[in-house]
This record gives C-alpha cells, sequence and structure tokens, in this order.
C-alpha cells in the first residue's frame, strides 16, 4: 500500500485479523492520523523499510503461535535494534502481564488490551507520538551543541567600510534568499552568518554551521544527511544530518568551495528540491531551510578548472556580500580589541584590563593577517598573560618585525602570490616547520595551509 501526503502522523497498524485493523483505521482516520495496515509482522518490516512511520501499533500473538506473543516481541526486537526512533504500542487480546513486561522491556511505549476503548487508544497513540518527538528534539539539541562552531556575541563595527556593508545585510536579512559571504580567512564570516539568522525570518528556528573544509569525502552523506544504524561499517548508531537539524533554521556552510565534485551534485539536488535520502534508507525526507555559505576561494577560477559546478555556484550565490579584512577597517581594531578583552576577563574571571597608548599603537600598526581571528587569539592570550590592571605592549607578544613589515612605506612592492610566500615561509621558520602552529599564525585552518603548500611546491621543504 503506498502511504499518500501525510495529514498529520502515520500509523502502522499490524495485526493478521482484517475486522481489528479496520476498526484502527475507523478510529484513528477520523482523528486525521494517516493509517497503513499489514497483516503480519514480515509485511510491516517491509513497510517501515519503505515509508515514514511515526508509530507502530502492534498485535503480540499471529497465526504461528496465538498466545505466546513470540512473533510480536520478534518486531519489537527488530526495532529497538534498528534505532529507527518509531515508537510501538503493543496490543494482545489474551491479558497476559508478563508478555506485557516483556514487550515494554524490548521498547514498547505502552500495552493495550483488545478489545480497546477508543479514547483510550486515541490517549495512548497522541502520547507516545509526543513522547517520540520529545526524544527526536533532545538529541537534534544534543547534536547541536556537540557541532557548535560558532563564537556569540554582539557584532561590533564602526568603519565606513563596515556600516555600508552592514546597511546591505539588513537589507536583505530578511528574505529567504541564499547569500554568500566571501572574504579573507578570519574576517568575521561566521560571526556575520549567525547575525543574518538572527535577524531573519526563520530566527526563531536553529543555526546549524558546518565546516566543509573538516569533512571528508567519505562521510560528506552521513554528516549532511544522516546515517541509520549499519549503514556503513562503523555506523553502531544512527545520526541525524545537518539538513534535518537545520529544518525551519539557517545552515551555514563555511568554506563551500572544499566540497568535493563528486558530491555537489547531491548538494545541489537538496537544495532544487528540499529532497534528500538518509545513508542506509530509501525513504524520501523534505527539509525546508535558509542556507547562508561562506568562502575565501576564488570560484571563476575553480569552475574554470572544473573543481566546482557552475549551477551550484549559481544556487548558493543568489546575493554575494564580500566582508572586508581587518587593515581595511582600521577604526574597528581598538573597539574590537576591548570587545575580545572584556569578553576573556569575563570568561576567566579577571577583573577589568585596560589598553595602554602604547598597545593601542601598536595594534593599529600590525597588519592582522589573520583578520579578527588572530586578533581574538592575541587578546585571549594577552589576557591570560596580563598581571597588571593595564595591558602592555609586551603582553601582546607582537614582535617589533611584525610592525616593521605592516608600515606600508617599508613594504616593498611585490606581486600577491609572492607576498603569500614569503608570509607562509616566515611563518614556517618562525616555529620551526610545524604546519599547523604555522596555520594558526596566519589566521589559517590547517587545510587551507596544507593546499597552499602543494599549489607552492617550492616552500615544502
Amino acid at each position: 500500500m503506498s502511504i499518500k501526503s501525510l495529514p498529520k502522523y502515520s500509523v502502522l497498524v499490524v495485526d493478521d485479523r482484517a475486522d481489528v485493523r479496520i476498526s484502527a483505521r475507523f478510529v484513528l482516520e477520523d482523528n486525521q492520523y494517516q493509517v497503513t495496515e499489514a497483516e503480519s509482522p514480515a509485511m510491516a518490516k517491509e513497510l517501515i523499510k519503505q515509508h515514514q512511520i511515526d508509530l507502530v501499533l502492534l498485535d503480540m500473538n499471529y497465526s504461528r503461535d496465538t498466545t505466546s506473543g513470540e512473533e510480536g516481541l520478534e518486531l519489537l526486537a527488530w526495532l529497538n535494534k534498528a534505532e529507527l526512533g518509531i515508537p510501538a504500542i503493543a496490543m494482545t487480546a489474551w491479558s497476559n502481564v508478563e508478555l506485557a513486561v516483556k514487550a515494554m522491556q524490548l521498547g514498547a511505549g505502552d500495552f493495550l488490551e483488545k478489545p480497546w476503548k477508543n479514547q483510550r487508544l486515541l490517549q495512548v497513540v497522541a502520547q507516545q507520538i509526543k513522547v517520540s518527538a520529545l526524544k527526536k528534539q533532545n538529541q537534534k539539541l544534543q547534536q547541536r551543541l556537540d557541532n557548535s562552531e560558532v563564537e556569540k556575541g554582539d557584532y561590533q563595527w564602526l568603519s565606513p567600510c563596515m556600516d555600508e556593508l552592514m546597511q546591505q545585510v539588513n537589507s536583505v536579512a530578511s528574505a529567504n534568499v541564499g547569500i554568500l559571504l566571501t572574504g579573507d580567512n578570519g574576517t568575521g564570516k561566521s560571526q556575520l552568518a549567525s547575525y543574518i539568522h538572527a535577524q531573519s525570518q526563520v530566527s526563531s528556528g536553529p543555526f546549524i554551521a558546518v565546516n566543509m573544509g573538516a569533512i571528508s569525502e567519505s562521510l560528506f552523506e552521513s554528516e549532511m544527511f544522516g546515517h541509520t544504524k549499519g549503514a556503513f561499517t562503523d555506523a553502531k548508531s544512527s545520526r541525524i544530518g545537518r539538513f534535518e537539524l537545520a529544518k525551519n533554521g539557517t545552515l551555514f556552510l563555511d568554506e563551500i568551495a572544499n566540497i568535493p565534485l563528486s558530491q555537489q551534485a547531491k548538494l545541489l539536488r537538496v537544495l532544487e528540491t528540499g529532497e534528500y535520502e538518509v545513508l542506509g534508507s530509501s525513504q524520501t525526507q523534505f527539509t525546508s531551510i535558509r542556507l547562508i555559505s561562506a568562502t575565501n576561494s576564488n570560484f571563476k577560477q575553480l569552475i574554470e578548472k572544473e573543481l566546482f559546478r557552475e549551477d551550484l555556484f549559481y544556487r548558493i550565490n543568489t546575493i554575494e556580500f564580500r566582508v572586508p579584512s581587518l587593515k581595511e577597517r582600521t577604526l574597528d581594531i581598538v573597539p574590537l580589541a576591548e570587545y575580545f578583552m572584556a569578553m576573556y576577563c569575563k570568561k576567566y574571571s579577571k577583573s577589568s584590563i585596560n589598553l595602554s597608548s602604547e598597545a593601542i599603537c601598536a595594534l593599529q600598526d600590525y597588519h592582522w593577517p589573520g583578520n579578527i581571528r588572530e586578533l581574538s587569539h592575541l587578546m585571549e592570550r594577552a589576557v591570560l598573560l596580563c598581571r597588571d590592571d593595564v595591558l602592555s605592549v609586551s603582553a601582546l607578544n607582537i614582535k617589533p618585525s611584525q610592525l616593521a613589515t605592516a608600515s606600508s612605506a617599508d613594504l616593498p612592492m611585490m606581486t600577491l602570490e609572492k607576498a603569500e610566500k614569503q608570509l607562509i615561509t616566515q611563518a614556517l621558520d618562525q616555529v620551526s616547520q610545524h604546519v599547523p602552529k604555522a596555520a594558526k599564525l596566519l589566521g589559517l585552518t590547517k587545510s587551507s595551509l596544507y593546499r597552499r603548500l602543494e599549489k607552492y611546491a617550492d616552500l615544502q621543504k
């Protein structure tokens, strides 16, 4: 039997007697439930594999054994092992306390004795569906906490270039359109995405951030669409995907240019239709999300090299905003430093700290290759090391050579490629060729620096 669009919730009634199934159907459909019938546990398994089922109303006794309940217990055990999250209500015409206990131990949420009272049936069904929804919501909340990658806080700006950007952002934040944020690493694209979500029509929904550069090709489907228990060798339990976590909210895909070409068609499909399948399941799921993406890559070059699909680029790029680097917004350097300083003082239970005039000059003169991310890390370290109520230049740990390099008058003209190679070389030399430490110093992710090292093969020693 095919399942059509669900008016409310879908209940699978499993019983070998047609009159019992019909009686349940009448009561449930009168109360806006979608009802599917199965005359045996084997048939029920096939329907559960093929369709979305919200609750199973399960008779415990069948023709093979009319009193022991073994066939019903077997199906409960299968549901429990599969970890599908489908609640079950056991029912039997044979009043048997021992059977009821066994059924509950195998995952049945409640037990009904036939013939049932309609009010009791509806009450139990509604209660079990509610409990199931709460369990699923709890799992989603836990995964959101586990996957949280964005620092919360007020987004601050004073510079004219940021003022212009925020005016543009505010004019479209409430519209449900895809937004692409571009700009250098560490410029605050993640925080801006969180700000846009807070101003949007789905602000009451979840904000799910995903670093696409950290997801390997083999785990892409599992991370984005979820997987069932046993879908692959290491799938010891079911997992909710990011698209379901972000349903009716915002999905933020950071470093979106890093999505493997082989997976881009799958992402395009769900963005165009809202349809996807959980890995290990044939059921088509539906999602509705507001998409925000971010990158520091050049899409034109990626498309020309056939590393990124042009149709996917146009799908994510309804509106594009470039986030300026920190050295373009010099008026924001000191206010942001003070903001981070106050935040870390509170985090580490330290008394208020002020910037010395020398420290202010040093912050303004520095070239900030790592942008806001580097400023945040620098201020966190300075707060931890500061022993006075005034932060000195020495606590900032900005070396004189770095300040000298920052002066535009002393910086020789060179190509951007040569400048990037020079900065990478300096960073690697400073940390004894330790790539992760060099990446942190440059305000890059480890994978981003490795890509640059592959690009500039002559830098590798």
